[in-house]
């Protein structure tokens, strides 16, 4: 795909170039509009469409945008040298000529452009707000201006190829099933954020194991609340997902505190023989150190202020259950060392755990970017949330490095940004753990 990417690049360029400097040609020989004309009209409709290789519609106009802006790009260079060469055949004697053949080059490159800087900015997901707004600022300054574009080509390139080598992954193994276990998947959420039907918590990854056979369902506790009381909205669903379905059991995969919040109610609640297996996502197992300390130093009033503007914002959006407090200090390492000492390992639910670790803090996207030093201060390497040494729960760990230099933080792990990880395919890591899953019968 990759070598059919730079060759169809190169095709356009090639066309681009020629179309883009043929003012002479077309003073001389008027027919080749019949044919300058349909071609430049066809460029920018459907350049790259055939050869995109994906039936994905969206992934489609994001190639078509890469390749128009990288004909551009090329095409500038080639531009300005031929221009300049042309500048010293005509100038002084003839203005007139370079003048039009500048005017027409400009022109046409002005159109090529837009058309595939709108196409990537509508449809790349890997672009993100820091680039665009990079691209937006440096579109007026000489030199600056071609730096950024060199970059959103190079990102909306590799998000084309990725994206489609996966649909083609996906494509060879669609009849194999690999993510069809045996019983559902009940994906249960973290502190402060909700199950939506606008925004997915977990990114990308539901739909890639759906893709691959599986079924899927949600926890939808409180977004903050105490580990028992949001246990009780993970047993309700247990209970409910099994009289739906008729599945014997399920298997659940939660992510941080919403992996309190299941062995809470496996253990203490009496689902232990509805649920098959847990796989707790960077869960604070032993809690956070920090979250002990912003307790202890932050003022009572200031503790109770917050409390309140989040539990009123959140019941404004019908959520009337939320303990901002009481889900904050269910975090506490002093809390999680009382919790394992009531909470009892199930005997008949097969349990893991996995856990993943920043390299440095530039690595995480704002907020984790800051509270990596705080949590790096007292427990060490972290997700810039929690802790290593708190990750690891149940006969089986899996710890998480990405090989690139950022590492795979609190969010990544539930593909909070959409981002496509140097070293590390969110995506298809879930589809090997529930791929694992199934082969072990479950």
């Amino acid at each position: 795909m990759k070598i059919k990417y730079i060759l169809t690049s190169l095709l356009y360029f090639l066309i681009t170039t020629f179309i883009a400097n043929s003012f002479i040609l077309i003073t001389k020989l008027p027919q080749i509009l019949f044919i300058v004309i349909p071609v430049f009209l066809f460029i920018n409709i459907a350049a790259g469409v055939l050869t995109a290789g994906t039936k994905n519609h969206t992934l489609k106009f994001c190639y078509h945008g890469t390749i128009l802006l990288s004909a551009f790009y090329l095409s500038v260079v080639a531009s300005t040298v031929y221009h300049i060469i042309l500048a010293t055949k005509t100038i002084p004697d003839d203005y007139w000529t370079f003048i039009w053949s500048a005017v027409l080059c400009t022109s046409l490159l002005f159109v090529i452009f837009w058309n595939g800087i709108i196409c990537v900015y509508l449809t790349s997901t890997q672009l993100g707000i820091k680039i665009r707004v990079i691209g937006v600022i440096c579109g007026m300054i000489p030199i600056a201006n071609l730096i950024a574009l060199f970059f959103i080509i190079k990102t909306t390139a590799s998000e084309v190829l990725f994206e489609t080598a996966k649909e083609k992954l996906n494509l060879k193994r669609q009849k194999d099933k690999i993510c069809a276990t045996k019983y559902p998947i009940l994906m249960v959420h973290g502190v402060f954020f909700r199950d939506s039907k606008f925004f997915n918590y977990w990114g990308r990854i539901p739909g890639e194991l759906q893709t691959n056979g599986a079924t899927i369902f949600y926890g939808n506790q409180p977004s903050a609340a105490s580990v028992s009381e949001c246990a009780i909205y993970i047993k309700d669903r247990v209970n409910e997902i099994i009289s739906s379905t008729g599945a014997e059991k399920v298997n659940i995969i939660a992510h941080s505190k919403g992996g309190l919040d299941c062995r809470y109610a496996i253990a203490k609640l009496g689902i232990e023989d509805k649920v098959a297996s847990l796989t707790t996502i960077n869960t604070p197992h032993k809690g956070c150190l920090f979250a002990d300390y912003l307790l202890t130093k932050i003022p009572t009033a200031v503790k109770n202020r917050t409390a309140q503007a989040y539990n009123m914002a959140l019941k404004r959006f019908g959520e009337a259950d939320s303990d901002f407090l009481a889900a904050v200090s269910n975090l506490t390492d002093s809390y999680c060392a009382e919790l394992n000492s009531e909470l009892e390992e199930p005997k008949n639910v097969f349990c893991q755990s996995v856990g993943s670790v920043l390299k440095n803090a530039t690595g995480g996207k704002f907020p984790l970017n800051f509270s990596y030093h705080l949590v790096h201060h007292f427990s060490g390497a972290n997700d810039g949330l929690v802790g290593e040494e708190s990750f690891r729960w149940g006969e089986k760990f899996t710890y998480l490095k990405a090989s690139g230099k950022c590492g795979i933080s609190h969010g990544d792990m539930i593909d909070l940004n959409r981002e496509n990880i140097k070293g590390f395919d969110v995506r298809e890591f879930y589809v090997g753990l529930v791929s694992d899953l199934k082969d072990r019968g479950l």
